[in-house]
C-alpha cells in the first residue's frame, strides 16, 4: 500500500512539475514573440503621415559648383537626386515675399539659400540645423515656420558661402507646401517673413540672438493665449515682456513688435501647438522660472476697474423673498 501511495505520489509531482513546465514554456513562447514583434516593428521604417520622400529647395541661380557646395553641406549626395523632390526658389520668390520688410540691396539679385526640409513623427516639433547662415539663427527659423503653420519637420538651411538666410524661409515655405499638400496662406507667409526679419533686427540690435528669440516667443505665447488683438493692449505686453527679460526697446521697436503681433493673433494659432512646435525655445525659457500670471493679471485688474466703475458685471437685483 505504501509503495503504491508513493508510485501515486511520484506521478502527482511529475503531472504538476509537467503543468509548470508547460506554462513556463508558454510564457517562453509568447515574450519571445513579443520581443520579435517589437524588434521588427523597430526595423520596419515607419513615415510620417505618409511623406516618404524628403523635399529639397534649392536656389535657383547656384552654379555648378555653388550646388554641389550646398547639397554637401545638407547631406546629399547628387548622384541620390532622384530620391528627393527638388523645387527651385527664384530670386523673383524672394522679392515677393521680402520686399516689404528688406531692401533690394539686402535681398540681392541671387537666389542662393537652400533648404532640406522632412517630415517628422507628430509631436516631435520642428528642429532647424543651419550652415553658412550668419544673420538669421536656428531659433528664428524655428519661431518663424511655428508662426507659418509648419509642424514636426526636420529643417537644415545652407548658403554656398557665408549669407544671411533670410530667403531661405521662402524656400522652407514652398517646400512643406508641396510636401504635405497643405497651402499656408498668404497671411500666415507673410506673417512669418515679417517675425524672421523683426527678431533678425532685434538681435543685432540687442547683440543677444538668444534673448532675441525668447522674448518674441513670449510676447507671441502672451498675445496668442490672451487672444487681444488691440494694439494698445499688444504693447502693454510688450511692455511686460520687457521687464521679464530685462532688455529696454525703443518705441519704434515697441511698433513694430505689435504690429506684428496684430498679424500673428489673426492667424488663429493654438498655444499649445505653438510650444510644441517651437519647443526648443519654449524650453529655454520654462529653465528662466518666468511669472507670465503677472501680465494678465496686470490686464484683468485694468479692465476689471473700468467694468467696476461703470457697474458693468455686478449683481445689481434686489435679493429674493423668502417665505416662512
Amino acid at each position: 500500500m505504501k509503495s503504491w501511495r508513493i508510485c501515486d505520489t511520484i506521478r502527482e509531482k511529475k503531472a504538476e512539475l509537467s503543468q509548470e513546465v508547460l506554462g513556463m514554456k508558454r510564457r517562453i513562447i509568447k515574450a519571445s514573440a513579443l520581443a520579435l514583434a517589437g524588434i521588427l516593428l523597430c526595423q520596419t521604417p515607419v513615415f510620417a503621415d505618409g511623406v516618404e520622400q524628403p523635399y529639397l529647395s534649392l536656389g535657383a541661380d547656384l552654379n555648378k559648383e555653388e550646388k554641389q557646395t550646398v547639397l554637401r553641406l545638407l547631406g546629399v549626395n547628387e548622384a541620390d537626386l532622384d530620391d528627393y523632390r527638388v523645387v527651385q526658389i527664384t530670386n523673383a520668390d524672394e522679392h515677393e515675399y521680402l520686399d516689404n520688410y528688406l531692401s533690394a540691396s539686402v535681398i540681392g539679385s541671387r537666389a542662393l539659400s537652400s533648404v532640406l526640409i522632412e517630415k517628422t513623427s507628430k509631436g516631435s516639433g520642428i528642429n532647424v540645423t543651419t550652415k553658412n547662415i550668419t544673420y538669421c539663427t536656428e531659433g528664428m527659423y524655428e519661431n518663424a515656420l511655428t508662426t507659418a503653420g509648419i509642424a514636426d519637420a526636420d529643417v537644415v538651411v545652407a548658403g554656398p558661402f557665408n549669407i544671411t538666410g533670410t530667403a531661405a524661409l521662402v524656400g522652407a515655405m514652398t517646400a512643406y507646401e508641396d510636401m504635405t499638400g497643405e497651402t499656408i496662406t498668404e497671411e500666415s507667409k507673410d506673417a512669418a517673413t515679417n517675425e524672421l526679419v523683426v527678431t533678425s533686427d532685434l538681435a543685432s540690435s540687442l547683440d543677444d540672438s538668444d534673448k532675441a528669440e525668447q522674448f518674441l516667443a513670449l510676447v507671441k505665447e502672451e498675445v496668442v493665449e490672451s487672444d487681444i488683438s488691440s494694439v494698445d493692449d499688444i504693447t502693454k505686453i510688450v511692455e511686460d515682456c520687457e521687464d521679464k527679460l530685462q532688455i529696454e526697446l525703443t518705441e519704434e521697436q515697441r511698433q513694430q513688435i505689435a504690429e506684428l503681433m496684430e498679424k500673428i493673433n489673426s492667424l488663429d494659432l493654438n498655444v499649445n501647438e505653438l510650444k510644441e512646435q517651437a519647443s526648443n525655445i519654449y524650453d529655454e525659457l520654462s529653465k528662466l522660472n518666468l511669472n507670465t500670471e503677472g501680465i494678465w493679471q496686470t490686464i484683468k485688474d485694468f479692465f476689471s476697474k473700468i467694468l467696476s466703475f461703470f457697474g458693468i458685471g455686478q449683481d445689481t437685483s434686489a435679493p429674493e423673498a423668502t417665505t416662512e
